[in-house]
């Protein structure tokens, strides 16, 4: 988040300023296209630098694993196995950071919400949109290292 803030602010933000100047430059504002959008796109990168700035206030870094490095907390990798033998890799995150192509699951995800707790070895039947699953939780880690 940090990131994509400094990227708003410090980059992206000074250049579509520019453009709405040049565009302002060229005279009549009523009817010039590159203004108006240039103005829409600032109102944008202005509401989520706002929204990111609260975040960031808001938000705690976990850098340390938990005492119980064999449970299922925030920030663990975990790997379940379903009831078909397909494993699964999901890391339990916050709701800003899920991102599923990288099994990035937010805490308040149903899947993440069942494993919270539990340990190696242990059973969860977790009610998503299709149905119920049962997992089996393979392994629990708290780096990325398999």
């Amino acid at each position: 988040m940090r990131d994509e803030l400094d990227q708003l602010w410090t980059v992206e933000r000074p250049r579509v300023t520019q453009e709405v100047a040049d565009a302002a430059a060229q005279g009549d504002r009523s009817e010039n296209a590159e203004y108006i959008y240039g103005k829409r796109r600032l109102r944008e990168i202005d509401r989520r630098v706002r929204f990111l700035a609260k975040r960031l206030d808001e938000v705690t870094v976990v850098t340390e694993a938990p005492s119980d490095a064999k449970r299922v907390f925030f920030g663990a990798y975990v790997t379940v196995e379903d009831e078909d033998g397909d494993e699964h890799r999901y890391r339990i995150v916050g709701a800003d950071e899920s991102d599923m192509a990288k099994g990035y699951i937010s805490i308040d995800s149903p899947v993440a919400r069942g494993l919270l707790g539990k340990r190696e070895g242990d059973e969860v039947t977790v009610r998503v949109p299709r149905g119920e699953v049962v997992y089996t939780i393979a392994r629990v880690a708290y780096s990325a290292d398999p």
